[in-house]
């Protein structure tokens, strides 16, 4: 017995060593407890979740991890067991987090439309519980906490969502929703590139302006900037008014705004778009297949619209950046109209910012306004003054249920002014030289829905454009007076008949009146040349729309008839457009048009216009200006599985009617004026990924672009705008409030013409080599952004953002040429793009 006991008691001395030598692993069965921030980021990578909270609310919380083998249901409850929040799961992807409070609320109201008319059956849920709407838009829900989200959903309207507060125990509140637009082109790739980017089932790509996510580079929506990120589309200059498609010059790309043609897309003469993002509400960019009610833009069509639908709440923004400042108001004015207005205004003019002296250095630089001496250096240019702005209204009136009208109003305006100082003898003179460019917009809309199959609509407008400069060479007693003015105005007409759930079929009369002036006016020698060209345009068109009940398949086929008065022409031009859905995963794409345009931009000489803005809009004449007209073709395959997209298009185009004055020629045809055409044939492909929060995409694009010019040696060479290889390479991430984005851009050189170094100078002029048989060094870009989102209050909310565009400060030369100077020596000029440049802003929004 004795013994028995002495082993017992050297067993348990021999336990409790063994147990206090053991590591502390072996305690791992009881949780250790961390921030609760910390365990949430970790669950959201877990299950793939957002929890959405505030950050005084948890930073006081510990909690541990929840076990890897439970599932997210079981994860949420053990939370809830460990911390004093509530925990509600919104839906698969998002989870609340909110403090716990016995204040209860209960919660009613009316949902109508913008008309004030009930909307039934339109569904309310708050948090899990669910209700809906009787014959009179009513509904309540009781017992309800504060800050549980509201959402409000009626089919054809726009989703509201908010969430519940103090102000809600007032008597029943009448909650508003707006009409949700469906565009008759269903969407076949939802978040094409990344969110607010679609691909329609006409092969069109929509912009939804306020959805978009941030892109690299940019912190605000500019329509013209965020299309550059899109395979195919190119910048040879980068800049907004020198938009490339697949070989084209920006004069061959339709800008319209709510249904206006616009003769000026940039502000800072090209750096920056002339559409205010947050008026603009949807941006499609059609490169082929366009609708038959299209004309103009051989190369491709940027349709810009405004918010179209009657606001029943006030909505208040603005915000500035270190180039400009803006501000917008949705104004309700009763229950069936609202107003828009929009402005934005430059700031230079008030204080200068680094980026705005980047800016104003790409922009003027070799041209009269910063080349500030003669061959004796006597004269020089001082006092430069610039600024811009912008100017919107959109007025929106809902007649009846059926009848809808809208009236809107565009003005922008650029302008630089600089004194000029020579020095004769004692004597000291000074002029002021200047650019003005201007843009006036404005229209008339109006629209019936007589049954629900048939509707129709009108429109007029009218759009100016007007470019006015005078230069003064005090050195030689000149002053120099030009002027390029546009009058367009056109009235439309169109019809829309449903035959069916799967067919539609529409039509309509256009007719459009453009008047052109230029002219150029010298004092010394005396010199006056006013040209003035007027071209009435009638055209007709129809088009049948299918759609099978599968939703596989969409096609569309018209054709479009226009009559030029002038030259007595009829021009026919067939459009298609055809999708079908190879089967869950894969969809092919057939798009074919023919167009014509009346309208060009040339370039007479390099310093026209203070060598700022040197093109100038002229109109056809059928004689050394011809209409010019293409024809286009493109099929496509696209791919989109678990978050992965392949889109491959590969097309041929070719244009005819082009003049080398319209090319930007700076080489031996720059004071040709020949007519011709070019060819381009290429494929752009892009590849897109989601990871959770993550959203990487890549693209490639080639092209292969070559004139004809029949009267010039060689006839056939490289295109101008031919950017044979183009690489871009993007991601995107959003964490709770912040979003960060970043891309590399690259791509081939442009074409460039050498001079003979051993004889550069041959009878009074400079000696060229062929045309374009070499190119400019490749083009390489690094471009970060980053905005951070947040609450001012229950219905303020601010963003603030920061770009750095051209990270590394490349010196990229995007244009080069040869010119003789006052020695008469052959000189390079090579233009460079915008080195490193950053830009700050900060919005709110009411």
């Amino acid at each position: 017995m004795i013994a028995l006991l002495r082993f017992l008691r050297r067993s348990s001395l021999l336990f409790f060593i063994l147990l206090l030598a053991l590591p502390s692993g072996v305690n791992a069965q009881e949780p250790t407890s961390m921030p609760l921030a910390e365990v949430l980021r970790l669950l959201e990578d877990r299950y793939e979740i957002k929890f959405t909270y505030l950050d005084e609310n948890v930073n006081e919380v510990r909690a541990a991890l929840p076990a890897a083998v439970l599932s997210l249901e079981e994860a949420i409850q053990n939370l809830r067991s460990q911390i004093p929040l509530n925990i509600q799961q919104i839906n698969e992807r998002f989870v609340a987090i909110t403090k716990k409070t016995t204040d209860r609320i209960d919660v009613c109201g009316y949902v109508l439309d913008a008309s004030s008319l009930p909307l039934v059956g339109a569904n309310v849920r708050i948090g899990q519980r669910y209700a809906t709407t009787d014959t009179n838009g009513f509904f309540a829900v009781t017992d309800l906490s504060l800050g549980e989200e509201v959402t409000i959903s009626h089919l054809g309207y726009k989703t509201m969502r908010l969430k519940t507060q103090q102000s809600m125990r007032l008597p029943c509140r009448q909650w508003f929703l707006r009409e949700q637009v469906v565009s008759l082109q269903e969407i076949v790739l939802k978040d094409y590139l990344t969110k607010g980017i679609d691909k329609t089932a006409s092969g069109s790509l929509a912009i939804n302006t306020s959805e978009l996510d941030i892109l690299p580079g940019l912190i605000e929506p500019d329509v013209l900037q965020a299309i550059q990120v899109l395979p195919g589309i190119q910048s040879i200059n980068e800049t907004v008014s020198n938009i490339n498609v697949r070989g084209g010059t920006h004069d061959q790309n339709l800008i319209l705004w709510d249904g206006i043609k616009m003769y000026n897309s940039g502000h800072f003469f090209g750096l920056i778009s002339a559409f205010n993002p947050y008026l603009s509400d949807k941006v499609s960019l059609i490169k082929n297949g366009s609708s038959a009610h299209l004309t103009d833009g051989v190369s491709s069509t940027i349709a810009i619209e405004s918010e179209n639908q009657v606001q029943p709440n006030l909505e208040l923004g603005a915000g500035i950046n270190l180039i400009n400042a803006d501000a917008y108001a949705k104004i309700p004015i009763a229950n069936k109209a609202s107003m828009a207005i929009s402005a934005r205004r430059s700031l230079a003019d008030i204080f200068e910012t680094p980026t705005y002296k980047q800016y104003f250095d790409r922009a003027f630089r070799d041209t009269d306004v910063i080349n500030t001496s003669d061959a004796n250096n006597t004269t020089v240019n001082t006092d430069e003054s610039f600024y811009f702005y912008d100017v919107g209204v959109k007025l929106l009136y809902d007649v009846s249920d059926k009848d809808k009208l809208r009236v809107n109003f565009l003005s922008g305006y650029n302008s630089i002014a600089y004194l000029e100082n020579a020095t004769f003898s004692d004597r000291v003179e000074s002029r002021t030289s200047s650019l003005k460019q201007q843009n006036l917009a404005g229209g008339l809309h109006y629209e019936r829905q007589w049954t629900d199959q048939w509707k129709t609509s009108f429109q007029y407008y009218a759009s100016l454009y007007d470019l006015d400069a005078i230069n003064f060479d005090i050195v030689n007693d000149q002053r120099l007076i030009q002027e390029n003015k546009v009058l367009d105005t056109g009235v439309k007409f169109g019809a829309q008949f449903e035959i069916s759930e799967a067919l539609s079929v529409g039509g309509g009369y256009q007719f459009y009146e453009t008047g052109i002036t230029n002219l150029q006016d010298v004092n010394n020698p005396v010199f006056r040349r006013n040209i003035k060209e007027v071209l009435r345009v009638h055209a007709g068109y129809a088009e049948l729309n299918y759609k099978n009940s599968k939703r596989t398949t969409f096609a569309t086929i018209g054709g479009r008839l226009t009559r030029l008065q002038k030259f007595g022409r009829w021009l026919l031009e067939p459009r298609v457009s055809f999708q079908q859905k190879l089967n869950e995963v894969l969809t092919f794409e057939l798009l074919g048009e023919f167009k014509h345009q009346t309208t060009s931009q040339i370039i007479d000489f390099q310093n026209d216009f203070l060598g700022v803005e040197q093109r100038r809009w002229v109109l056809s004449n059928a004689q050394d200006i011809p209409v010019i007209e293409s024809k286009q073709a493109s099929i496509g395959l696209n791919y989109q599985d678990r978050g992965l997209l392949i889109d491959f298009t590969s097309y041929y185009k070719t244009v005819d009617g082009i003049t080398t004055s319209s090319q930007g020629f700076q080489n031996q045809f720059q004071l040709i004026r020949r007519s011709g055409s070019y060819d381009a044939y290429g494929a752009d492909l892009l590849i897109r990924q989601r990871f959770g929060n993550w959203n990487v995409w890549g693209s490639y694009a080639f092209l292969q672009s070559e004139y004809t010019f029949d009267s010039l040696e060689p006839t056939t060479f490289t295109n101008n705008f031919e950017v044979t290889h183009a690489v871009n390479v993007s991601s995107s991430f959003s964490l709770r409030k912040f979003q960060w984005a970043a891309s590399v851009n690259w791509r081939s050189g442009r074409p460039f013409t050498l001079i003979d170094v051993s004889t550069p100078v041959f009878e009074g002029g400079l000696n060229f080599e062929a045309p374009n048989t070499t190119r400019l060094d490749p083009f390489l870009r690094l471009d970060l952004s980053s905005t951070y989102k947040f609450q001012l209050g229950n219905r303020l909310r601010g963003m603030a953002g920061l770009s750095l565009w051209n990270l590394l400060s490349n010196q990229n030369v995007v244009n080069a040429y040869y010119r003789l100077n006052e020695q008469q020596e052959a000189v390079l000029v090579e233009q460079e793009a915008l080195g490193i440049t950053p830009n700050l802003s900060f919005r709110v929004q009411f």
